[in-house]
């Protein structure tokens, strides 16, 4: 098991405290819940994000739609990105979508997935802006390979598109180059992060394997903080075990910058 970023918390901040944070939403932010709608951000883990935000640059990456997340969130003043990354918005005008020529692709296999799945109890699809979700979290454990055929089937037919493999949901997004790796490397350029003098320590906190590509992306420019109560493979450098820790490490962080002002 590698080690808890709580014990690590001085190397992570790092003395000068200019550090941007990166967080992933479910799992990271909130518990994985049996219904997606009903994950929403606790009013200690908002005031939690909204006090570090007043210090030091914070970016959500949420394989939920931009829309979604940010009404999730409420806060002004930080950075989402919706759809794994390929849908980006911030302060002072900052937007940025990634492979809109594929909305059609993505328009026609979502009829075969609504389509696919049928007569499969507790599967359920769902069309995000830049992908579209097949979750089986409350499928019978004998039908799951029913589920991952019926999606493997659709994505055969559109070359365009790419599966991936999330916690109980398999995912169909464009078959470009980009992740949330990508995205968080994107950001740090745009908004100067990386050309300030000293530059900025980037820190990624999440817990999925689409939040694996952040964490390599960071690997000799940041800090990756995997969500897990298990061991298991990560290209992340320490651990956190569930949202309730990654909440009280976030006020340690932000108690450490509030120190450092001083």
């Amino acid at each position: 098991m590698i080690p808890s970023a709580f014990e690590y918390l001085q190397e992570i901040a790092g003395r000068s405290g200019r550090v941007a944070v990166f967080l992933d939403y479910d799992g990271t932010l909130t518990p994985i819940v049996s219904q997606p709608e009903d994950a929403w951000l606790s009013d200690s883990m908002q005031q939690t994000l909204r006090e570090l935000a007043a210090r030091v640059p914070v970016a959500i990456l949420s394989g939920r739609d931009l829309d979604d997340v940010r009404k999730r969130v409420e806060i002004d003043d930080i950075v989402y990105a919706g759809s794994h990354g390929f849908d980006i918005a911030g302060p002072r005008g900052l937007r940025k979508q990634v492979a809109t020529e594929f909305l059609p692709k993505l328009e026609m296999a979502e009829k075969e997935l609504h389509e696919a799945p049928d007569g499969i109890p507790g599967a359920r699809v769902e069309r995000k802006h830049f992908s579209i979700a097949v979750h089986y979290r409350n499928v019978r454990e004998n039908d799951v390979p029913k589920v991952e055929r019926a999606v493997g089937e659709v994505a055969a037919r559109h070359c365009e598109l790419r599966r991936i493999n999330g916690k109980k949901v398999y995912e169909l997004l464009p078959a470009i180059d980009w992740d949330k790796g990508k995205a968080v490397i994107w950001l740090l350029e745009t908004l100067g992060l990386e050309s300030r003098s000293g530059g900025i320590r980037p820190i990624y906190i999440g817990d999925d394997s689409t939040d694996e590509d952040a964490f390599r992306a960071l690997d000799q420019r940041g800090i990756g903080i995997l969500v897990t109560e298990q061991s298991q493979p990560t290209a992340a450098r320490y651990s956190l075990r569930d949202p309730a820790e990654v909440e009280r490490f976030l006020r340690a962080l932000t108690a450490r910058l509030r120190a450092a002002e001083l």
